[in-house]
């Protein structure tokens, strides 16, 4: 697949303009995607990132924004998303777009399988043309494999041959290392280097500023709608773009820490866990084992760990949310309680933010009030109704508390950026005044500024009396904002630090076995 060496404009747009319900989203963008270029979208949730991909990948197609799009100078008015794939356009969206029962093969080429002159499906010549794609990315899996047999990297993989099988001269990837390990993203990076070289353009949207810059040659910024800037990745620091990214100066990351006495009373634990265990009996296979601690009252407990070293799996377990079976002892304020269900433990006052908001945080098709008002109101499904007249206060309440950007309280949750549905994640769980509040992968997929406003929020959280305890694959993000960190490994409790002893290397030195 030589596209091309040379660089040119592949695409540009002149005065984008997309408007939600009076919500302006996009406010006149210039935008453009040079030939054999990687370049990074960045800006904070709701600036606007998404909306004008999905303009670019047709999913918003011409007449539903204004402005003009331009493919090599030439206009584009794209009816829908195939229309723009066979201009050359492809998106990755964050959550991948497979069918897991599918053979890998049949997946890439679902749009245009080759036929037969029956007009039957050639297996034959699919398995062998997506044998040539999965050569040409280095994939170490068959077209015959089924994808739900393959790791979330792999499945990206997939996702970048469907691209490749349709020509694309474009590739758009939003978010796409937040589900994967270091190892993956490794990979990824260098398949991403060769499809630029061999002329691709790359528009890559992420969060992870050092990505941006291991990846990519040149970055444009969004803000409130608008491009403020767009340059040259190499005369510019992170602390630019940040800047660029949030209209102001940031000059810290994280809030001060709580401050809290190294040696606490026993009084102060609000939360404990004693010989914790998750497992399936049928399998002898232990996800969690004899696991215990203590959570004081006054501090952020974090819990870090390689992928697969149990941290979910523990949160999801002693909320009663596990598909696995659990023994052990839970105490909340020194009180031995009983959590079979997600019910129990929210009735003892506990809340969990999933690690999947979408999957399990969220129901995408409801208001944000209904959303909000979730777990405060018991409700289980769309059939339960809401008193809005009741319960508006405190839904005003709670966005205002949070910052959360919405265009109004019933418009659909799925109308929100990734980092305000993650906010309204949260929102439903303080809804009920929580005395424990489990949070799993709290920033994950939000830019820095709306990660600060998190940060500040539980830090409040925590003056308020309540028990705070997250789990987070982002080292910087556990020293940031912790007191005191559990390491986890391949289900068990492997180290415990605070102080001069809680640093990035003590805990990497944890996870993979040093100490």
């Amino acid at each position: 697949m030589e596209i091309g060496t040379s660089k040119m404009p592949l695409l540009r747009t002149e005065k984008i303009k997309k408007n939600f319900g009076g919500v302006q989203a996009l406010k006149g963008v210039d935008f453009y995607i040079n030939q054999g270029e990687a370049l990074a979208l960045v800006g904070e949730n709701g600036a606007g990132k998404s909306t004008l991909m999905k303009i670019i990948s047709g999913v918003y197609p011409q007449g539903q924004y204004e402005g003009r799009i331009y493919l090599e100078d030439k206009l584009a008015e794209f009816s829908g998303t195939k229309d723009a794939e066979k201009s050359g356009v492809a998106i990755i969206h964050q959550e991948l777009n497979l069918f897991p029962e599918l053979t890998v093969a049949e997946n890439i080429y679902l749009s245009h399988l080759p036929k037969n002159k029956w007009g039957k499906i050639n297996y034959a010549k699919l398995f062998e043309d997506a044998g040539k794609i999965l050569l040409e990315l280095g994939a170490g899996f068959s077209p015959k494999d089924r994808v739900e047999d393959l790791n979330t990297g792999n499945q990206q993989m997939v996702e970048i041959a469907k691209a490749l099988s349709l020509k694309a001269k474009i590739l758009i990837l939003d978010e796409p290392t937040s589900s994967l390990t270091n190892q993956e993203i490794e990979k990824l990076f260098h398949v991403l280097h060769g499809l630029r070289d061999k002329g691709m353009g790359l528009v890559y949207i992420s969060h992870k500023l050092e990505e941006v810059f291991a990846l990519c040659e040149r970055v444009t910024i969004l803000r409130d709608g608008e491009s403020v800037t767009s340059a040259n990745l190499k005369d510019m620091t992170e602390h630019d773009v940040i800047s660029h990214m949030v209209g102001r100066e940031l000059c810290e990351l994280y809030p001060a820490k709580q401050v809290i006495e190294s040696n606490l009373p026993i009084k102060d634990v609000a939360f404990e866990v004693r010989n914790w265990s998750a497992f399936k009996s049928t399998e002898g296979k232990y996800r969690v084992k004899d696991v215990s601690f203590q959570a004081y009252r006054g501090e952020i407990l974090g819990f870090a760990g390689l992928m697969g070293a149990g941290r979910t799996d523990l949160l999801l377990s002693l909320f009663g949310h596990s598909k696995y079976e659990s023994k052990g002892e839970i105490y909340i304020d020194g009180k031995h309680v009983h959590i079979t269900h997600p019910k129990d433990a929210k009735n003892l006052g506990m809340g969990l933010v999933t690690e999947d908001r979408k999957k399990n945080g969220l129901h995408l098709e409801f208001s944000i009030s209904e959303n909000i008002m979730m777990a405060g109101l018991g409700m289980d499904s769309a059939f339960e109704a809401i008193n809005y007249q009741n319960v508006g206060h405190l839904v005003e309440t709670l966005v205002n508390k949070l910052h959360i950007k919405i265009p109004g309280p019933m418009f659909p949750v799925k109308s929100l950026s990734g980092g305000n549905q993650q906010k309204v994640a949260i929102a439903k769980w303080l809804a009920i005044n929580p005395k424990v509040l489990f949070l799993d992968e709290p920033t994950r997929g939000i830019d820095v500024g709306a990660k600060y406003e998190i940060y500040t929020l539980l830090n409040k959280l925590v003056d308020e009396g309540v028990c705070v305890i997250i789990a987070s694959s982002e080292l910087p993000e556990i020293l940031g904002i912790c007191n005191r960190v559990i390491v986890m490994r391949e289900g068990q409790l492997v180290a415990t630090l605070n102080g001069a002893s809680m640093t990035q290397e003590k805990i990497m030195q944890a996870e993979v076995g040093v100490i």
